[in-house]
């Protein structure tokens, strides 16, 4: 009876051993798989027919960084410009309003395109999370200071979500060496996400890919508690030139023409890679979450 006991035993252990050893060779699970760009469409142009053929490759979820619909984010804007290329991308779109979004009074044409995936009519925030991530979109366009609804919602909302990974994405860049450049009153914001732990930011309005080191509200290079942000304007508008002299933290800069942001979010940590029309690899690199 002891020897059976004994035997029993160790086929329990030597079974344990065998889970464990699978458990530590089995494979990471996968991210999820997020496209990027703004300035996007123009009628009669190619630009962002290219683009979205290449977001139609890769799949996942879509981010639209605002100026969508070129000139005025008009209802015709965004039917015969904007809908036979990048809208057939709009079931799995997350968009943010640009400037030109608001050249149409009060964005009334982008709210009603994109429904209540653009959050709330006239405020334009809101946030979701995508795996174990936590994303919050917000509106460049509107309030920003403290005490404004924006600002306190962005407090509430991080306050509610305390994921590991944070990303965040509007349309006005807080850093870029294009020729709009950097926008100063991103800085609240910006600090708040911070504050908060986030790890990301995704703008566009400078039509040029450029991805910047982890900074901080001020500009400041900040490895351990900073955001690293990418300025992906390069969805089908005109792309820009580099006319100013190149920011600080500025790690990588591209003008050549068009193409998208592939983010892979895993748990801990993110891949990037700026895949341009074409196939070409631009840029590529990861990093874990705070």
């Amino acid at each position: 009876m002891r020897i059976a006991r004994l035997r029993a035993a160790a086929l329990v252990l030597v079974s344990a051993a065998g889970a464990t050893a699978a458990s530590a060779q089995a494979p990471r699970p996968p991210g999820v798989v997020v496209v990027a760009a703004g300035d996007i469409a123009v009628c009669h142009a190619q630009g962002d027919e290219q683009t979205a053929a290449l977001a139609d490759s890769i799949g996942g979820e879509v981010l639209a960084l605002g100026d969508n619909a070129y000139p005025r984010g008009s209802t015709r804007d965004y039917t015969a410009c904007y809908g036979p290329s990048w809208g057939r991308l709009r079931a799995r779109t997350h968009p943010t309003p640009g400037n030109h979004d608001y050249t149409t009074p009060r964005a009334v044409p982008y709210f009603s395109y994109f429904g209540a995936a653009a959050g709330r009519p006239g405020l334009g925030y809101y946030s979701f999370d995508l795996g174990a991530w936590h994303v919050v979109s917000l509106n460049s366009n509107v309030g920003m200071e403290a005490g404004t609804p924006q600002e306190r919602w962005l407090r509430t909302d991080l306050a509610a979500h305390p994921a590991r990974c944070t990303l965040a994405f509007w349309h006005h860049a807080r850093f870029s060496s294009g020729p709009h450049g950097s926008t100063p009153n991103m800085a609240l914001l910006w600090k708040v996400l911070q504050d908060a732990g986030a790890d990301l930011v995704l703008s566009g309005h400078d039509h040029h890919y450029e991805r910047f080191a982890p900074m901080d509200a001020d500009g400041r290079v900040d490895p351990r508690r900073g955001m690293r942000s990418f300025v992906v304007g390069t969805g089908g508008g005109e792309t820009y030139p580099f006319l100013r002299q190149r920011v600080p933290g500025s790690e990588k800069r591209w003008a050549d023409g068009f193409g998208v942001l592939k983010l892979v979010l895993e748990p801990d940590r993110y891949e990037w890679e700026f895949v341009a029309v074409g196939g070409r690899r631009v840029d590529h690199g990861h990093e874990r979450c705070h």
